[in-house]
């Protein structure tokens, strides 16, 4: 409306200005050598109007012409632009639904029309990515990590051709080149922050949290408790060779994470060796409650030196007190109360908390139960049947991470390097399944545990005695034979202590010597895929000036010069304005 209103205006000016020009009496004199003219002031003005038209348009036909080449050359520059920019949009969508052959066809073109920009790089090395030629991406990434605008996308690109090809050196060698240009990215921190925990650096990866937090890549509650996971790896690694520095990470790293198991252990055995026991109490007590684990009551009933087998047994029961019912971990604290009864000699309490848990018990259930039966009665056919069911139990809960179980917490994954991964939970493996077992029940180990125990026989010594019985005449030992679940024959025999001592047979049930993890696994020695594999191509952001797919149709000349209704600031304007830009004014 105002532009309505101010072109009236106008109107009305310039004919109350041309009527003004009319009404003026009087004639104007050219004499230019012998030609002389004396028109009226109105014809003056019109012939002066005509002659600035005709100046306009010749000075209009002479740039033109000037600007003729400088046109042709910007118009065949542009378009060749728009192809290269076509071929880069349409390669990255053949990219993304996994054409190889056309992705590499929009490659060459996207090279061949618009060989300096960095997307067309960038496809260019996707596409042999695509197609499985890792020397051609190798040579891409290169060059792309030479230029300015494109190193970091290239020296992540030769980071993950680096993780494909298991060069652990090179690619932790990239990962550091590239925090340094850019410390707040995120791949190149995790990568370093992975890397210095694989190989024990433990002041490094502290340095790299601290980076990252000052990036804002992390929150604090995150950084709090990863700074006390490394602190709590550096206090393990130096308890036997620097305790003062250990007790000192320890400390702080159970200020900041009070939850975190081994940190509560470590810090509670401290203090118990200092004699500070209701501290080292209340730092087991803490973890304990956020997450019951059998290394926080062995530390709990440890924490008064000197104790006796009942003090032990009484304060783990306090413990496990404090766990109700219904929570997830109260089978922690009754194993824990098995545990101290067994040591304390207190078989009908052991037998008593794990009474529930007998008909599906887990692999700890069964190897106490054989412990107990071992121990309290002498029984060792019975010791070695719960054994046997221990083969085929249901795991308890593990260290886990990514899918790797672990005998002992670790601060990073040895899958993925991702720090604080390890939780204690059950293994996915273990969970319960559709399937059958894979060992059925023997009639052998029905039999024995049906059976009622025998009278435990007590001598000084606490070692079952042989019935005394005539030596028979020396005969050669036979040969020990394989392990027979069928049940016995109907024959009598005298029941002899078992020849190996009890506990070392508990600790061969229990486990077996692993082999050290190493620092940087192969995919040959995982055994099974990484749970986040490495994608075929790095992620793509469509970059800003990407004018990505027309979606309103092919523009014409006459669209292009006045511009779109979404780009009206930049529109060529209309009416006399448009004329007189037209004509390159």
């Amino acid at each position: 409306m105002l532009r309505i209103v101010l072109f009236l205006v106008l109107i009305a000016l310039a004919g109350a200005g041309a009527a003004w020009v009319a009404d003026q009496p009087g004639d104007v004199v050219l004499t230019w050598g012998g030609f002389r003219a004396s028109p009226s002031i109105p014809v003056f003005v019109l012939c002066l109007g005509i002659f600035a038209v005709l100046i306009v348009l010749l000075w209009s036909i002479l740039t033109m012409i000037w600007r003729a080449p400088g046109r042709m050359r910007r118009r065949r520059h542009e378009k060749r632009h728009a192809r290269g920019r076509h071929a880069i949009t349409h390669g990255l969508l053949a990219i993304g639904h996994g054409d190889t052959a056309l992705a590499r066809r929009h490659a060459e073109a996207a090279r061949r029309h618009a060989p300096n920009d960095p997307l067309a790089l960038l496809l260019h090395a996707q596409s042999a990515q695509l197609d499985g030629n890792r020397d051609e991406a190798q040579r891409v990434f290169r060059a792309m990590a030479e230029r300015e605008d494109t190193r970091l996308l290239g020296l992540r690109g030769l980071f993950i051709e680096a993780q494909r090809a298991d060069d652990a050196v090179g690619a932790v060698v990239i990962a550091e080149e590239a925090i340094k240009l850019s410390p707040s990215s995120t791949w190149a921190s995790h990568a370093v922050l992975g890397f210095r925990c694989a190989r024990g650096d433990w002041s490094g990866a502290l340095a790299i949290l601290d980076s990252n937090l000052s990036a804002g890549l992390i929150d604090k509650p995150a950084y709090r408790r990863q700074r006390g996971v490394l602190l709590t790896a550096r206090a393990l690694e130096l308890e036997t060779m620097d305790r003062d520095v250990a007790r000192e990470s320890v400390m702080e790293a159970v200020k900041l994470a009070p939850t975190l198991v081994p940190a509560a252990v470590l810090a509670a055995k401290f203090e118990s060796e200092a004699h500070q026991v209701r501290r080292a109490m209340k730092l087991v007590e803490a973890a304990w409650l956020a997450n019951p684990h059998p290394d926080l009551a062995d530390a709990y009933a440890h924490v008064k030196l000197g104790d006796a087998a009942r003090q032990r047994l009484q304060r783990v029961e306090t413990l496990a007190a404090k766990t109700p019912a219904d929570k997830a971990g109260h089978v922690e604290g009754q194993l824990a109360i098995a545990r101290a009864a067994i040591d304390a000699s207190e078989f009908a309490r052991a037998r008593e908390v794990l009474g529930p848990y007998v008909n599906d018990p887990t692999q700890r259930v069964a190897l106490l139960m054989a412990e107990l039966e071992r121990t309290e009665h002498g029984d060792g056919g019975r010791a070695r049947a719960w054994t046997l069911r221990a083969v085929r139990a249901r795991h308890d809960p593990a260290w886990t991470a990514d899918g790797y179980v672990s005998d002992r917490w670790r601060p990073v994954s040895p899958v993925t390097g991702r720090l604080d991964a390890f939780q204690w939970q059950t293994p996915v493996a273990s969970l319960p399944s559709d399937k059958g077992t894979t060992i059925e029940s023997s009639a052998f180990e029905e039999a024995m545990l049906a059976a009622p125990p025998p009278k435990r026989v007590t001598v000084a010594s606490e070692v079952p005695a042989e019935p005394a019985m005539a030596a028979p005449a020396p005969t050669p030992a036979p040969a020990p034979a394989a392990q027979d679940n069928a049940p016995p024959v109907a024959k009598e025999e005298p029941v002899t202590a078992p020849a190996e001592p009890v506990k070392a047979a508990l600790d061969a049930a229990e486990s077996s010597p692993v082999a050290e993890t190493p620092v940087f696994r192969t995919r040959a020695d995982l055994g099974k895929p990484a749970q986040a594999p490495i994608q075929a191509v790095i992620p793509i952001v469509r970059a800003p000036d990407d004018p990505g797919i027309d979606d309103d149709g092919p523009s014409d000349e006459f669209t292009e010069q006045i511009g779109t209704p979404r780009d009206q600031a930049k529109a060529q304007a209309g009416g006399w304005r448009g004329f007189w830009s037209r004509w390159g004014a």
